[in-house]
C-alpha cells in the first residue's frame, strides 16, 4: 500500500503539473467521474489545504469498516472553493469519493498463484475525555493518549515500518526494534524512532512538536519526508533530537527549529556541591547533568571560582542563582544552546 508521505509527493506533483509516467493517469482515473474536463493545477494557497483533506478523507475510506471507535469528520474547505470551476472537482472527490473509486490506490498487481492479501485492519482510538488514555500496542509499546487526542494505526502494527498517526496529543514509550522503526505522523511532521521516550503535540492550528524523554529521535518535515531516515541516519532536512530537547514547527513559516524543552529534567544523579571550584567546571557538570550546550568565554572565566550548592532547583533556577553570584547573564539560543555571558573575574 501507497504511505501517506509517497501519496503526498505524488498529488504534489500532480498538482504542480509534473507527474511521473502513469501517474496522471491514475489520479485522473477516479477524478474523471466528477465530470472534470482536462487538468489545471492548483493555486498554491490551496494545494496544502486540498493535499491535507484527501489524504484524511482516504485514510477514512480505506479504514477497516468494522472499525467501532467513531472517525472524525473531515474539516470542508471553504466556499469560495465552490465558485472555481477548476477547484470543484477537489473539493467534491472529498465528498463523493468510494472506497471503490479507491482501487487505483491499493496493490493492484500480485505474484501468479498466490492468494489475493486481505485489506489491512485498522484501529483508532479517541480520548474524549478529561484524563490521559493509556494505550498497549501490539509491539508493546506504550501510548498515553491525552484529552481530545486521536491515534490511528494497522492492527498488529505490521510492515516494515510501525506506522501511527496522530492527531492531538501522546505521549510515546517506543519498544525497541531497530529492524522496523517506529514512525509518528501529524499533519506537519514525522518522528522517527528505533525506541525510546519521548511526547508530540499536534493539536489543530498550533504549532507542531516533539519533546524527547530519553533516547534519540529524528524529527523532519512531512512533506516530501525521507521514510528511510532514522535517528542513525537522520533525513537532510531534518533534526536529531537528544534528551531536552525539542523541535517545533511553525506552520506559518514553514520552519523546523531545535530548542530546549520547557523544563529539562536531570539525566544523571551527580551531586551539583562545589567549594571554591572554577565557574567552567560548574558548568561542565550541568551540561552533564542535563545533556545540554552551553557556550561561554573560556578566557573571560579563566579566573573565576565559586563556592554553590545546587539541590531541587530546575535547571534555569541554578542558571539564575550563578548568573546571580557572577554578576553574569544567560540566554537561549538556536540549536537547543545556552549562551552563558560573563564580564569575567579579576585575579586576586
Amino acid at each position: 500500500m501507497m504511505t501517506q508521505a509517497e501519496f503526498d509527493a505524488m498529488l504534489q506533483r500532480y498538482l504542480d503539473g509534473q507527474s511521473r509516467p502513469g501517474e496522471q493517469h491514475l489520479v485522473e482515473q477516479w477524478s474523471a467521474q466528477l465530470g472534470r474536463a482536462g487538468y489545471q493545477p492548483l493555486p498554491p494557497p490551496l494545494r496544502a489545504e486540498v493535499r491535507q483533506a484527501m489524504w484524511q478523507r482516504i485514510a477514512v475510506l480505506t479504514a477497516d469498516a468494522e472499525t467501532t471507535t467513531p472517525v472524525p469528520a473531515v474539516r470542508p474547505l471553504w466556499p469560495a472553493v465552490w465558485r472555481e470551476p477548476a477547484l470543484r472537482w477537489a473539493a467534491a472527490a472529498l465528498l463523493t469519493l468510494g472506497a471503490g473509486a479507491l482501487s487505483w490506490w491499493l496493490p493492484r498487481h500480485q505474484p501468479a498463484g498466490t492468494a489475493a492479501q486481505a485489506a489491512p485492519r485498522w484501529e483508532q482510538h479517541t480520548n474524549p475525555s478529561a484524563q490521559p488514555m493509556a494505550l498497549r500496542l501490539a509491539d508493546g509499546s506504550r501510548v498515553n493518549l491525552y484529552p481530545h487526542s486521536t491515534l490511528r494505526y494497522r492492527t498488529g502494527l505490521t510492515g516494515q515500518r510501525r506506522e501511527v498517526y496522530l492527531a492531538g496529543q501522546a505521549c510515546f514509550k517506543v519498544t525497541k526494534d531497530p529492524a522496523h522503526p517506529f514512525l509518528v505522523y501529524t499533519d506537519k511532521l514525522v518522528t522517527t524512532v528505533l525506541g525510546t521516550s519521548f511526547m508530540v503535540t499536534a493539536y489543530p492550528n498550533q504549532k507542531n512538536t516533539v519533546a524527547v524523554r530519553e533516547g534519540r529521535v529524528a524529527v523532519q518535515r512531512r512533506e516530501g519526508a525521507e521514510l528511510a531516515a532514522t535517528p542513525a541516519h537522520p533525513a537532510a532536512t531534518g533534526l536529531l533530537l537528544l534528551p531536552n530537547q525539542q523541535a517545533t514547527y511553525s506552520a506559518s513559516t514553514k520552519e523546523l527549529a531545535k530548542n530546549l524543552v520547557r523544563e529539562p529534567v536531570q539525566l544523571t544523579t551527580e551531586p551539583l556541591d562545589f567549594h571554591n571550584r572554577p565557574v567552567a567546571e560548574v558548568l561542565a557538570a550541568l551540561e552533564h547533568v542535563y545533556g545540554v550546550s552551553i557556550v561561554y568565554d573560556p578566557a573571560k572565566l579563566r579566573d573565576c571560582t565559586i563556592t554553590i550548592s545546587f539541590g531541587d532547583e530546575s535547571l534555569f533556577e541554578q542558571l539564575d542563582t550563578l548568573c546571580k553570584a557572577l554578576d553574569a547573564k544567560y540566554k537561549l539560543a538556536n540549536n537547543a544552546q545556552i549562551l552563558f555571558e560573563s564580564h569575567g573575574c579579576k585575579a586576586s
